[in-house]
């Protein structure tokens, strides 16, 4: 079983359990489920959730209590981690796509500014591959994409 993470999360606390998330994208969540019924499986999906929230280009750069109940829920509502990836990355693209001229926009300080894409996925779901082209749009604006390019460059 993982070990409970830190009420707080910052993107280099969660790098240890990187190892454990690709398990995740195998077998979609089988159905809502109640928060006992498998918390190994739900701890497992909440970090994968708070890791892609976190590398993502105009959030705070830490998850708080907050993000990972949001989290959760989507995990006890058996949303598919698919569905959660691919509205994370539609949502920044949609920020990072803004006109020049538009005002700029605060950071995104909470996981529950994706709330309202997760639903728009689930009401109206995309192609299969939609959300590898979306990943491919986002690669160059993602944190640990950067920070690779300076250690190595």
């Amino acid at each position: 079983m993982l070990g409970l993470p830190p009420p707080r999360l910052h993107r280099r606390s969660l790098v240890a359990v990187l190892p454990v998330v690709p398990a995740l994208w195998q077998a979609p969540i089988r159905s809502p489920m109640t928060p006992l019924s498998a918390p190994a499986e739900a701890q497992a999906y909440e970090l994968a959730v708070l890791i892609l929230y976190l590398d993502l280009p105009d959030t705070a750069g830490n998850a708080g209590v907050s993000d990972r109940q949001q989290a959760r829920r989507w995990f006890q509502r058996g949303v598919p981690l698919r569905v959660v990836e691919t509205a994370l990355a539609l949502g920044s693209l949609r920020r990072l796509t803004r006109p020049a001229q538009a005002p700029p926009l605060a950071s995104i300080r909470s996981l529950a500014y994706f709330q309202p894409v997760v639903e728009e996925l689930l009401a109206a779901p995309v192609p299969d591959g939609y959300g590898i082209y979306l990943q491919r749009k986002l690669q160059p604006h993602l944190r640990s994409q950067a920070g690779a390019h300076r250690a190595t460059g």
